[in-house]
């Protein structure tokens, strides 16, 4: 029976499965009257077909559980998250909030920030209108990255000291004392006149 070749979806097929498509595709190109064994091979071939799309499914049901495994361990397992995004985004996936938040908690990783551009994509056109409703979406968004614009007011100008009323007459500062007022010199002691004349 075919088998699922990876998670994106591919089939591999064997040399004996090939041959039945083969035959499948000339009689619908040129119609004519098959064989029961050909009827046979095509039935089981279609029912093949039909299991190796649930394989994949499973496959791809795998692939997401452990993306949301590795994004609930990280940022330990960035390496193994990062490769796990990119193949089931190969596969189909479709980037949730988590993994955007995730990515951009990764920034600072090229891959990761690679990945978000993609991721970030990948969301915008998966809208309603596929690459128009993406435009239009984005430019929604761009106003509300940019900061707020407040108009600028002047800063009020402080108020001057009001001005004396006139005839107020103004304090005298008082001046700065030298340093001999300061420090006044005493002048040295001498004995009064009748001491000095009883000594001698």
């Amino acid at each position: 029976m075919p088998t699922p070749y990876g998670s994106r979806g591919g089939l591999a097929f064997g040399a004996e499965e090939l041959r039945v498509l083969r035959r499948a595709l000339a009689l619908a190109l040129h119609p004519s009257p098959a064989t029961a064994d050909d009827v046979q091979d095509c039935l089981r071939l279609a029912a093949s077909l039909d299991e190796a799309t649930r394989e994949s499914a499973r496959l791809r049901a795998f692939l997401v559980a452990d993306l949301g495994r590795y994004r609930a361990a990280l940022p330990g397992t960035a390496a193994g998250y990062l490769a796990l995004l990119e193949e089931a985004l190969g596969a189909g996936y479709r980037p949730q909030p988590d993994d955007l938040a995730a990515l951009r908690a990764l920034r600072g990783n090229p891959t990761a920030a690679a990945l978000l551009r993609r991721c970030e994509r990948v969301r915008l056109t998966a809208l309603p209108g596929g690459l128009a409703a993406a435009g239009q979406e984005q430019e929604r968004e761009e106003p509300r990255k940019k900061p707020e614009e407040r108009p600028s007011t002047p800063h009020p100008a402080p108020n001057p000291s009001p001005a004396p009323a006139p005839g107020t007459p103004r304090p005298t500062r008082r001046p700065v004392p030298t340093p001999g007022e300061v420090f006044p010199r005493r002048k040295p002691a001498t004995p009064p006149p009748g001491q000095h004349l009883a000594a001698g």
